[in-house]
């Protein structure tokens, strides 16, 4: 009985830390991203840009450290001023219990290098940093010209396409709830 929980415990375990090993070896990273948030900025028609993060943890989302931020600073539909704010106001306040090791950016090469910068810039250490671009599901990496294409039966890109769409599904909900709140308002006005 006591073997076959220990089995059970280790096979469950392998599932999730699986899928980090093969993101760490694949994609060249310098240690095991057990910690890994992913940032989206939803803008629906042009007004009322949010963006969302969340956080998973071996593999596993962690709820507890999701965030939202409202962006203040940026007019109009700007997705690379609107990322930069959110990971300038995220990393200004990182906790070292909850710092990330991997940092997954949703778009291209031109994403990832501005946001490559604002990490820079933050001289926050030990926080390495890829992006996920939508069309063909490649992963970019600072300085790296080719992209690199997991092969689809990949578990690490399932990881990080999971990890993608939980950013979007969040980013989309918050944004209903701030909508329907200021169409609620204008209402009663």
């Amino acid at each position: 009985q006591v073997e076959e929980q220990k089995l059970k415990y280790l096979r469950k375990s392998n599932r999730t830390i699986f899928p980090i090993k093969e993101l760490k070896d694949k994609l060249g990273l310098k240690k095991l991203p057990r910690k890994i948030i992913c940032l989206d900025i939803s803008t629906i028609q042009g007004t009322d840009t949010v963006a969302s993060l969340v956080f998973f943890e071996n593999g596993k989302p962690k709820k507890k450290n999701y965030r939202h931020y409202i962006i203040k600073t940026v007019d109009g539909q700007d997705d690379f001023a609107s990322l930069a704010e959110t990971l300038k106001r995220y990393l200004s306040k990182i906790d070292q219990q909850e710092k990330p090791d991997l940092i997954v950016i949703d778009g291209g090469k031109g994403q990832l290098s501005s946001a490559f910068q604002i990490l820079k810039e933050t001289n926050v250490e030990d926080v390495e940093m890829i992006s996920l671009a939508k069309r063909l599901e490649e992963v970019f990496l600072p300085g790296k010209t080719e992209s690199v294409i997991l092969p689809r039966s990949s578990s690490a890109l399932r990881l990080l396409i999971a990890l993608r769409d939980e950013a979007h599904r969040f980013a989309i909900t918050f944004h209903r709830k701030k909508r329907s709140k200021r169409t609620l308002q204008s209402e009663l006005d």
